[in-house]
């Protein structure tokens, strides 16, 4: 019976404890708004959660809060029950978004785009002239607005006018902006005649205004095409440095096909000058010694013309 009632009795302390527990404080708070509240110092702060105390540090700092200025400040509020458990002060650290460079630069480039200065395919370079820029702003959803941006494309030079989270006054970043395309350039030194090939082609950036200028061809329009000269290493190349492969070399035997109606005939004969697919070759028969007038074909014969009598062969 006795033990009963002691069960009892410690059941019914520990429901009164419980029920009559209040605020406890913290001793680190980390906070993101500029002031702190009773809700951000101490737990279970019930109805004065909201209630401001203190202004919070600066965005990325941490400043210390003494326990009799938390006690001045609680009491101010109406909060005078509650447990401090040994803590003689306390830390607080206000939580930030760090904005550098790299943020800046997609925040310019974005509205770069967004206002058709940047088109596809273009590769924006961004130099700042304080390449250490570096800013605490609030832990917000959106810690950088962006003002104003003024660009010169003949020079590249930029200003920017930015609001950042948690600083009362617009900042100004300069600097310079490069826009850059990829182009084609060869790989390694190539003899004139070497027909290119995928490997021998290597993208780099170059200045969009030099690719506006000279034309940058696609990789189609090299790729399987000749080199017209000795190129170098490294060599940036233009649609005028290629041309079509020969498929008919000269002084090579080659096959000559005349067509009349339904009837193909062939003879050989050989190629006065090179020439590639399409254009014309002149061939001496060797048993007639006439030279005949044609055109190449992608297999190396040689097409003559249709209007020939069969007898000048």
């Amino acid at each position: 019976m006795k033990l009963r009632t002691l069960a009892l009795a410690t059941a019914l302390v520990v429901t009164a404890t419980a029920a009559f527990a209040g605020p406890t404080l913290r001793s680190e708070v980390v906070v993101t708004a500029p002031i702190v509240t009773v809700g951000d110092m101490f737990d279970d702060a019930g109805a004065l959660a909201e209630k401001a105390l203190f202004r919070a540090p600066e965005p990325g700092t941490t400043g210390t809060v003494s326990l009799d200025a938390v006690r001045q400040a609680a009491s101010i509020v109406g909060l005078t029950d509650y447990d401090v458990e040994g803590v003689l002060r306390v830390r607080v650290a206000r939580a930030a978004t760090i904005v550098d460079v790299p943020m800046l630069t997609g925040i310019i480039i974005d509205d770069l785009r967004g206002r058709g200065i940047v088109g596809d395919g273009v590769v924006v370079e961004t130099t700042f002239e304080r390449p250490d820029i570096r800013f605490n702003a609030e832990a917000v959803a959106d810690p950088v607005q962006l003002v104003d941006v003024r660009y010169t494309p003949a020079n590249g030079a930029f200003s920017a006018r930015l609001v950042i989270a948690g600083i009362d006054i617009p900042v100004d970043v300069n600097g310079r902006i490069d826009l850059m395309v990829e182009a084609p350039h060869l790989a390694s030194t190539k003899a004139a005649g070497s027909v290119l090939e995928p490997t021998d082609i290597e993208m780099r950036l170059i200045p969009l205004k030099q690719a506006e200028s000279m034309g940058v061809p696609a990789l189609d329009q090299l790729v399987g095409k000749e080199l017209t000269r000795q190129s170098r290493a490294g060599m940036l190349l233009k649609a005028t440095d290629v041309t079509e492969p020969n498929v008919v070399q000269r002084n090579a035997q080659v096959t000559v096909r005349f067509i009349t109606g339904p009837m193909t005939l062939t003879i050989k004969g050989q190629a006065l000058n090179s020439a590639a697919v399409g254009q014309r070759v002149q061939v001496l028969n060797p048993v007639s010694r006439k030279i005949l007038s044609g055109v190449a074909l992608p297999n190396g014969a040689i097409q003559v013309d249709t209007n020939l009598n069969v007898a000048s062969l």
